[in-house]
């Protein structure tokens, strides 16, 4: 989320967001039949992609008129069925087909779950059973020390290796917010605030070593996924996001070039980053919460793609595996949905212009700005629609999962939800899953 989560029994600071062409040479004679045949193959496979709506965009150069920010590289996500290595840049073997899954299995794999207090509840570990939970989000509440949180994964994961689980080889996702600063879940690394680390003297090292430090921290009590960095690149002092201290600089290039430092540090020590919040809240004044109200950021169209998604190209480049997508609303994007919501948004800027082919997950599900949006399967929904991957519920009621797996559910039985985009976003978080470690 993007603010303090008083209302989930966690203390100031400890909410979810104190709380985005080959160039062929022409065939020899002997090898026409050949490179026509492959060219015949190329084209069906392009063709089944798009209707499946699955677009797979690995453009190597990203031209100024597209956004890109000079200096930068290409922007490269991991591969819709595959997963690239943290911090090597290689690629994992792709998930090229589904297991057998129930529509209520495939549904669950989208959902991330929450719960409160220090055990997880039955209900919660009988459906990690059955197949039909993606991952589960961990808040202060959940965590009285680093011994209790490793014991309580460990009874998650045996619980997802039941014979009964037909995704039993995949790792859950198990996921918290330790951006450094006051936002965090564990003891112990990051300490350093992203301001603090943009303002030091050293600013790219201290950055990288935060992510070390997170990825560390995470991975030694079996955590695999942080909701971190934030790449917002804040524009007033004591604004939204400097209130927190939780961003790096008013300068894009400053947030670029450290949030690719931390996001390389974590994912070398096992950790899947999350980029957060797409196309960025640095624009967002001080009582712009979109966990609490309705946001509308009418920023102009070139200064969100030249400021605020301008640190993102440099995420993709460095293989960050998730991005977070916000809840407020860009009229310049689209006038009416907020960003998680948006189709424009999401396969627009997202995928599309800047090249992202990883995980894309939401804010909280039952945040504020989603009034207008009535309930959480109409959101869970809604959220789908617009090409979201994962469904954040950290309202920590294991009940709201259940109801977003209940919409997915529904929808993609009545064909509500396409089957080949809805399968694609699967094998996108399966693929994310099998590159984590157990």
């Amino acid at each position: 989320m993007t603010s303090s989560a008083s209302n989930r029994g966690t203390p100031p600071g400890d909410g979810r967001a104190p709380a985005r062409p080959a160039v062929q040479r022409p065939p020899g004679r002997g090898s026409r039949l050949r490179t026509a045949a492959i060219v015949i193959a190329a084209v069906c496979a392009v063709l089944l992609a798009v209707a499946g709506g699955v677009a797979v965009i690995r453009a190597l150069t990203v031209s100024a008129g597209r956004g890109q920010a000079p200096g930068h590289p290409a922007a490269v996500g991991s591969a819709v069925a595959g997963s690239a290595v943290a911090g090597t840049g290689r690629v994992r073997p792709a998930v090229t087909s589904l297991p057998r899954l129930s529509a209520a299995q495939l549904a669950g794999q989208r959902v991330i779950y929450s719960y409160p207090g220090l055990a997880p509840p039955a209900s919660l570990l009988r459906w990690i059973r059955a197949g039909e939970v993606g991952g589960v989000i961990f808040f202060g509440q959940n965590i009285s020390s680093s011994a209790q949180i490793a014991s309580v994964i460990a009874e998650l994961n045996q619980a997802n290796a039941s014979p009964g689980n037909p995704l039993r080889k995949y790792p859950l996702l198990l996921m918290t917010d330790q951006e450094g600063g006051v936002v965090h879940r564990l003891p112990g690394e990051p300490v350093a605030s992203e301001k603090e680390i943009g303002e030091s003297p050293h600013p790219i090292a201290l950055a990288r070593a935060a992510g070390t430090g997170a990825g560390k921290n995470l991975a030694g009590v079996g955590m695999n996924v942080n909701l971190a960095p934030v790449l917002d690149v804040y524009r007033a002092p004591g604004g939204f996001d400097d209130q927190f201290q939780r961003s790096y600089s008013m300068n894009p290039r400053v947030v670029s070039g450290l949030g690719a430092a931390m996001i390389k540090g974590q994912q070398a020590a096992g950790v899947a980053a999350t980029a957060k919040h797409f196309p960025g809240l640095g624009v967002a004044a001080t009582e712009e919460d979109t966990d609490k109200l309705p946001v509308t950021l009418d920023v102009p169209l070139s200064e969100l793609r030249t400021i605020d998604e301008y640190p993102y190209q440099a995420a993709i480049a460095a293989g960050v595996k998730l991005v977070m997508v916000s809840w407020a609303i860009y009229p310049a994007l689209d006038p009416k949905l907020p960003a998680g919501l948006s189709p424009a948004i999401v396969g627009g800027e997202l995928r599309q212009r800047l090249g992202f082919t990883g995980v894309t997950i939401t804010d909280a599900l039952e945040a504020g700005a989603l009034q207008p949006f009535g309930t959480i399967r109409n959101r869970a929904r809604m959220a789908a629609q617009a090409g979201m991957d994962l469904i954040l519920c950290s309202a920590l009621k294991p009940g709201e999962g259940g109801q977003a797996r209940i919409a997915l559910d529904k929808d993609y039985g009545s064909g509500a939800l396409s089957h080949p985009v809805f399968q694609a976003a699967v094998q996108r978080i399966l693929a994310l899953r099998a590159s984590l470690r157990h």
